[in-house]
């Protein structure tokens, strides 16, 4: 039997609702995102696909759908760990922004910079900023060094890397199903690693709130396949959403 990782894209937020920059804000699901969680829990269920563990951020948008799909896996006993390497990238400064009046403020191009570039990070947020994590009480434990104040994709993926490196390939080579639930930036992050990504072509990697992507994996741990669960119209459809959101409203 092939090892699986199952990677998972919380829910619709509120923020992703109202086109804005999230980050590390903590906003919750809108109904929608809850019905998506559900909805992802039903496919993992009838896809037979059993999951040893589940990873998740901090963050409870990634927290609130594990705990709406796991529910539908009919599986109590499915240990879960959450990490603050699992959050999403932090936007700094534009944290809060509507996305769309951010690309007529700075150009349709700099936005996708920001946005989907691998090395080019959004303007940095004030420490003085009580938005910083570091005044959130989640982040109490870790080193306050170690908080962002605005990150790239590559500083998301320097992020994640010692946590997928350390704890989660290890469980994956030992055999185990690992379910990841986080957010658009750190499961990029993942998938560029596995599939080998070039710096200029993760630009055109999006991946879609709700939709279970599985990866299964030989005994060398080269990955065999990997997919989406689900309505593939509807999956390729909500790419696309994706990738529109930071383009300027004519």
């Amino acid at each position: 039997m092939s090892r699986k990782l199952i990677l998972l894209r919380h829910g619709e937020s509120q923020w992703n609702l109202e086109n804005r920059f999230t980050g590390w804000t903590d906003v919750d699901l809108t109904k929608n995102g809850e019905n998506e969680a559900k909805i992802a829990g039903v496919l993992l269920h009838n896809s037979n696909i059993s999951i040893d563990l589940i990873y998740t951020s901090y963050l409870k948008r990634a927290v609130k759908t594990y705990n709406i799909c796991s529910k539908q896996l009919k599986n109590p006993k499915i240990e879960v760990y959450s990490h603050w390497r699992l959050n999403e990238r932090h936007y700094g400064d534009l944290q809060g922004l509507n996305k769309s009046q951010t690309a007529k403020k700075y150009g349709d191009e700099q936005v996708l910079m920001w946005r989907r570039s691998y090395d080019t990070p959004p303007p940095s947020m004030s420490l003085d900023d009580k938005r910083h994590p570091q005044y959130d009480i989640l982040y109490k434990n870790v080193d306050s060094q170690k908080l962002p104040s605005s990150e790239s994709l590559k500083d998301t993926l320097e992020r994640v890397k010692p946590l997928w490196i350390n704890q989660i390939i290890p469980k994956i080579k030992k055999g185990q199903n690992i379910m990841i639930v986080a957010h658009g930036n750190s499961l990029r992050a993942i998938v560029k690693i596995l599939k080998d990504i070039s710096n200029n072509d993760i630009i055109n990697l999006n991946i879609p709130t709700g939709f279970p992507y599985i990866f299964e994996f030989d005994d060398n741990f080269d990955v065999k396949r990997d997919y989406f669960l689900g309505n593939q119209e509807e999956i390729l459809k909500k790419i696309e959403n994706v990738s529109k959101q930071g383009r300027s409203e004519d």
